[in-house]
């Protein structure tokens, strides 16, 4: 089954002056439980493309359908809740809100859960920093962790929610090669034990050679 499909994308940027295509004529597939890398040079549509199929930002053309859903087809309203239940994201510069601690930063897509309890959301955010090997890290501050472990914070708040679909952009880009490593392994098993669909963007040959397919753009297209 597709957890993902892509059909007929293109995405068209203007302004007064310039038009610019970010993404030309893309049709993909991803299916349920795959691990996926995009690859490409900077500028080629990758980080387009993921925010099109996190429902981020909305294609010029053509149709999204993610599970089974065609997006296009969701109010706002809709779009959001359909994205905060389905859809975990991992960027490359953490996105941590600093005056939060780490308890609070993982919680917070639960905050918009209306069917949970605190009782609930507090206990599938100490469920997932455990696992994720943070629980003696709940009570700190962003600023006071290293960049593996923000990055491992910021993987507990993209899977706190129980998404099918986790988003990962350039997800190890500032970290060093160990940390990215670690970061890789967790990902791994998410998309393994869990089953979760992962589709990553990286510009790491060897990191997107580990998983079970890589996808290449050129200038907006994809490219065997």
């Amino acid at each position: 089954m597709e957890t993902i499909r892509l059909k007929d994308i293109s995405k068209v940027y203007r302004t007064k002056e310039i038009e610019t295509l970010a993404l030309e004529n893309v049709n993909l597939e991803i299916r349920e439980g795959e691990f996926v890398s995009i690859m490409g040079p900077s500028g080629c549509g990758k980080s387009t493309l993921l925010n099109i199929i996190g429902l981020l930002d909305t294609p010029t053309t053509g149709v999204v359908s993610l599970l089974n859903t065609d997006t296009n087809k969701l109010n706002d309203s809709k779009l959001s809740s359909f994205r905060n239940r389905n859809i975990g994201f991992v960027f490359q510069s953490f996105h941590l809100i600093p005056s939060l601690n780490v308890t609070d930063n993982v919680a917070l897509p639960l905050s918009y859960r209306h069917d949970m309890s605190a009782s609930e959301r507090k206990k599938r955010v100490e469920e997932v920093l455990t696992r994720l090997g943070l629980s003696h890290r709940m009570r700190h501050y962003p600023t006071q962790l290293s960049g593996g472990q923000c990055q491992r914070v910021a993987i507990a708040r993209a899977i706190v929610g129980d998404p099918k679909i986790v988003l990962a952009d350039e997800p190890t880009g500032n970290l060093d090669s160990k940390m990215g490593q670690e970061v890789m392994d967790i990902l791994h098993q998410l998309n393994r034990e869990d089953g979760r669909t992962i589709v990553m963007v990286t510009h790491n040959e060897h990191q997107a050679r580990m998983t079970d397919r890589i996808i290449r753009f050129f200038d907006g297209r994809q490219v065997e």
